[in-house]
């Protein structure tokens, strides 16, 4: 879509136009009972409200990590929106921008919400956090539900993150490793995002019986990771020594290895290089985070037959079969017009519908006919709630919800979930979510 920019010069507001259109009609069809087409957007509450514009980034046919899903996501929630009388009565606009994975992307997307007049970035992705949210500060333009990849999500006064990014994957990660698993290597982007990894997933690991994991690096672009899975599993070799020492070690050595890869779309190219490893007798189970992993690479592998069946995966949220996600699945069915890069089971697609939850939950709140950066700031600093349907816990980001550790400040959902891939399908491996506030709260003030 377009996006709506207010302008500088006055104008007639798009309510008096309504209300001219409305009394020549009343005029013209005088002695009738009933005046049609007039009075709200479908579903307001009397009287015409303004349109709302929002933009949605992401990036998009890049060498990197790609998240299509996201800004298709949001355009099918605003023909939703549509069909159902806008977000309390204000017709929903969406803007999209290829953020293109690089710090100008990232900025240009930025500078053209402030252009457009969006009152909100919402489910947008960007490692580039300090690109991105320097232009939306200026502006006073929140940024709501970001997927959770850059540290300026958790620290700035004006981003409301929905899940706890992937610190709260990499520390969950860990968490569910560390009874299950001997020794771990963790494979991991060769970056500024990346360097945060090994201690958070360290930091669960401590949790439980695991050791430190050992640190493997990849190029982000790379299209062949067969030297970082020959290492990945030499080093997560859980039958290494003679298995007769006592103690924990014991234990530890009787254990499987894990190799944790969490690469983004990179993750499928791992996993290609690893099963192509010529076979041993060595136990070694993959593990990884949602966002690296999800259902449609598991089959894409082989699913039960595959290298990732038994994999330990982490997430952020229910897994794609729980029936939480029906609501956004109709919508999908409903108004995505078979787009295939809206998939239901991927964490940005996720993400998206729960970030404009948010967004029409505080316009709801606001109740107002028109809406503006700051009033929607000013409603969640207030403290509105938002229940998503026990997606997550219900959110909200007063000063009393906020984790407050170094580093991941803005934090208010610390929830993640542990799942499993079993008989080619991810589902979960213990119910509800697991409090990861602890670990973080560690790896904050160790690191």
């Amino acid at each position: 879509m377009t996006g709506w920019r207010r302008s500088s010069s006055p104008r007639p507001s798009r309510t008096s136009w309504v209300r001219a259109v409305c009394m020549s009609t009343a005029v013209a069809a005088a002695g009738t009972s009933l005046v049609t087409g007039c009075g709200v957007f479908p579903g307001g509450t009397g009287g015409s409200r303004e349109p709302v514009t929002v933009m949605t980034f992401a990036p998009i046919d890049t060498r990197t990590t790609n998240m299509p899903g996201m800004p298709a996501m949001a355009k099918a929630y605003a023909r939703w929106a549509k069909a159902n009388g806008g977000l309390d009565g204000h017709e929903l606009r969406v803007i999209t921008c290829n953020e293109e994975n690089t710090p100008s992307g990232a900025a240009t997307c930025a500078r053209r919400a402030v252009k457009e007049g969006a009152v909100a970035v919402v489910g947008s992705y960007s490692q580039h956090g300090d690109a991105f949210m320097a232009p939306l500060e200026a502006a006073g333009i929140p940024f709501i539900g970001g997927y959770g990849i850059s540290e300026e999500e958790f620290s700035s006064y004006l981003s409301y993150p929905v899940n706890g990014g992937q610190a709260a994957l990499l520390a969950g990660n860990g968490q569910q490793l560390a009874d299950v698993c001997g020794k771990v290597s963790l494979v991991r982007p060769n970056s500024l995002a990346g360097d945060e990894l090994p201690g958070l997933l360290n930091a669960g690991l401590a949790q439980g019986n695991g050791r430190e994991s050992t640190d493997i690096l990849a190029a982000e672009d790379a299209t062949d990771f067969t030297a970082q899975a020959k290492q990945a599993r030499k080093k997560a070799d859980g039958l290494t020594g003679s298995g007769t020492a006592s103690g924990s070690e014991s234990e530890s050595d009787d254990r499987p290895g894990c190799v944790t890869a969490a690469l983004g779309d990179r993750t499928e190219t791992f996993v290609d290089s690893f099963r192509r490893l010529p076979e041993d007798n060595r136990k070694i189970r993959i593990s990884s985070v949602v966002g690296s992993v999800g259902q449609p690479l598991i089959d894409r592998t082989g699913g039960r037959n595959g290298p990732l069946e038994g994999a330990y995966i982490t997430g952020w949220y229910p897994d794609a079969a729980d029936p939480r996600w029906g609501e956004m699945q109709k919508v999908i069915r409903a108004h995505a017009f078979g787009d295939n890069l809206i998939d239901s089971a991927d964490a940005g697609v996720q993400t998206t519908w729960i970030g404009y939850t948010v967004l029409k939950t505080a316009i709801k709140s606001l109740n107002t006919d028109e809406i503006t950066p700051s009033k929607i700031a000013r409603a969640l600093d207030d403290g509105v709630r938002v229940p998503t349907g026990g997606l997550t816990p219900t959110l909200r980001w007063d000063y009393d919800d906020m984790l407050g550790a170094p580093g991941f400040p803005r934090i208010v959902n610390r929830g993640v979930t542990f799942q499993v891939v079993r008989d080619g399908r991810l589902v979960a491996q213990k119910p509800g979510f697991v409090d990861v506030s602890k670990t973080l709260s560690k790896s904050a003030s160790e690191g």
